[in-house]
């Protein structure tokens, strides 16, 4: 055991006790309060599921009339697509070639039923097989398809004739066949046959079919809007209600919300809030407890103070108003430790993580600076205080100011079990696989009993026959911080003890270690 130098196997007589010498309370923090209020919308649950439904409703409705348009076309343009391929076929059938040159036997009246339509120009063009004019329209423009289609067969495409849209069915007559199936001598010659007329007939078509079809729906459109807007309400209205019930409790009123009547999807947060009701009721036990407990144990130190205070008025004697300010400055001394134990414990049970971050710390250097400040109080009650360290540090992930207090508690109450000539020691090491941090103190007092071990955490707690003054605060507030930092607090006896009835006592914290140390790195 390397122990420090101020305190290493050193026993000092009453005679010379140093002082206990105490670090001033640090400088009270400032706090800044933010003056302007931090700017929170409230969003509706009704206004946000009326928008997810709304939104793609009224998105989806022009696409559906661009969708309703382009299907009305299509279905507009089969008939008189038809009606295209008969005209085609008929004008096909009228050309052939005599005597080497193509023709059309189709008279005027024949020409004038072709070109006879109340809404749409009819076009209509021949060309031979080295595409010279042979009748029809001179300017209505050939197919620019990279392969012809097989003959007699009609083919159908979208163009411009004179900077109107028309719609033109084509096929190609092969002269050496006729459509019954004769086929004359020589080489493939192709003639083609095509007719085109414009798209009013089929733009009315169209626009009569979206009528159709959108008049009904700008009608449906409102009452769909009014059945959703009915539906929410009827929907969340168990919202409503729960929230009625909820504002007509009374504000002491903790006791869980009935879920009977509470929606399926509402359940789980209904069983959330029961649940942290019922933390909160517990909380408030707790706390009305300890402030009961905490009432009861300043009356002891007050009302010695009380009575010493009475006492040396009373006393006329200088011997017996001094032994009374003896008392009466033992008893503030008691008030003060519990008042600051007090304070320490509802300061460890208020932190939070995101108020003050744990943050990377030393564990050696810091347990070695508690010990330090200690020292004067081992000399004062002839108590050897050791430390001992590993030869590498030892990284933590903690609150300084938490941690600190933890390490004092633990010294302070072993010192005061501690007897004269014993000794304490303070062990910081990792352990075998480098996974936890360990803090040990370790003491040769009287120990504490495997069945009070369940029980020495608690507030005010303490162990019948011990004779030594305390509160009962000191574990508690060491389990609250280790708590905080995800720790871990066990009591054995001490291994170092041959004493029967001094077995002492080792408590072992055991903490995350952040990092494993260099040199484990290096011989892994």
């Amino acid at each position: 055991m390397s122990t420090l130098d101020a305190a290493q196997g050193v026993h000092p007589k009453s005679g010379g006790a140093t002082p206990d010498v105490r670090e001033p309370d640090p400088p009270a923090t400032a706090i800044h309060f933010d003056t302007q209020p931090e700017e929170r919308i409230q969003r509706s649950l009704f206004g946000e599921i009326l928008d997810w439904m709304l939104v793609p409703l009224l998105l989806l409705w022009p696409i559906s009339i661009a969708i309703t348009y382009l299907v009305a076309k299509s279905i507009a343009n089969q008939p008189f697509d038809r009606e295209l391929d008969d005209r085609v076929q008929v004008l096909a059938q009228q050309v052939k070639e005599i005597g080497g040159k193509v023709v059309t036997r189709l008279p005027n009246s024949a020409r004038d039923i072709l070109r006879a339509d109340d809404l749409d120009y009819v076009y209509f063009q021949v060309l031979g097989p080295h595409d010279e004019y042979v009748d029809g329209d001179r300017d209505l423009p050939a197919p620019v398809d990279e392969e012809k289609p097989p003959a007699w067969t009609v083919q159908f495409r979208d163009d411009l004739m004179r900077n109107s849209e028309v719609r033109v069915a084509y096929t190609y007559v092969d002269l050496r066949k006729t459509q019954s199936g004769q086929e004359a001598a020589g080489e493939p010659r192709l003639a083609l046959v095509q007719v085109g007329e414009t798209l009013d007939k089929r733009a009315q078509l169209a626009n009569q079919i979206i009528k159709g079809v959108i008049l009904p729906e700008l009608i449906i459109l409102p009452v769909a809007l009014a059945l959703v807007w009915f539906a929410l309400s009827r929907g969340l209205s168990p919202l409503v209600e729960l929230q009625q019930r909820i504002r007509a409790r009374r504000p002491d009123d903790l006791s869980p919300i009935e879920s009977g009547q509470v929606p399926e999807e509402i359940s789980p947060l209904v069983r959330s809030l029961n649940e942290m009701l019922g933390r909160l009721s517990q909380s408030i036990q707790m706390q009305k407890r300890f402030i009961a407990d905490a009432a009861h144990q300043m009356k002891t130190p007050l009302a010695g103070m009380r009575m010493q205070s009475e006492l040396a008025l009373r006393q006329t004697s200088w011997d017996e108003i001094h032994r009374s300010l003896e008392q009466l400055s033992k008893s503030s001394e008691s008030a003060t430790r519990l008042v600051n134990q007090l304070l320490a414990l509802a300061r460890a049970e208020n932190q939070t993580p995101n108020a003050t971050p744990l943050v990377p710390l030393e564990l050696c250097e810091l347990v070695r600076n508690v010990v330090q400040e200690w020292v004067p109080t081992s000399f004062k009650q002839q108590i050897d205080l050791g430390f001992e360290q590993p030869g590498y540090p030892v990284m933590v992930l903690a609150n300084p100011t938490m941690l600190r207090e933890l390490i004092n508690n633990l010294v302070d109450n072993a010192l005061r079990y501690t007897p004269a000539a014993g000794s304490v020691t303070v062990r910081v090491r990792a352990d075998e696989e480098a996974r936890h941090a360990l803090l040990e103190i370790e003491d040769t007092g009287p120990g504490i009993p495997a069945a009070d071990r369940a029980h020495v955490f608690e507030r005010f707690y303490r162990i019948l026959g011990s004779n030594v003054e305390g509160s009962g605060l000191g574990l508690a507030i060491v389990r609250e911080i280790a708590q905080q930092h995800e720790a871990e607090v066990d009591i054995f006896n001490s291994p170092r003890s041959r004493d029967p009835r001094f077995p002492g006592c080792l408590m072992r914290v055991t903490l995350d270690m952040q990092q494993r140390p260099a040199f484990i790195e290096d011989i892994g």
